[in-house]
C-alpha cells in the first residue's frame, strides 16, 4: 500500500528531527572553530531559526 501525503511528512520531519538531535550533540562535541561553523551551516539548513550557543 502506498504511503499517504501525511505519512510522508511525518516521516520527513522525525527524520529532521533525529538528525538535528545528532547533529546538536556533535557541536557540543566539537574542539575547532571550523567543524562548529560547519555544524552550525547544516543545523541552519535545516532550522533556520536555531540561536547559536554562545
Amino acid at each position: 500500500m502506498p504511503m499517504r501525503e501525511k505519512d510522508r511528512k511525518l516521516r520527513r520531519k522525525r527524520r529532521r528531527v533525529l538528525k538535528l538531535r545528532r547533529l546538536k550533540a556533535m557541536l557540543a562535541d566539537a574542539k575547532d572553530l571550523k567543524t562548529k561553523q560547519n555544524l552550525i551551516q547544516k543545523i541552519r539548513k535545516l532550522d533556520p531559526w536555531y540561536e547559536t550557543p554562545e
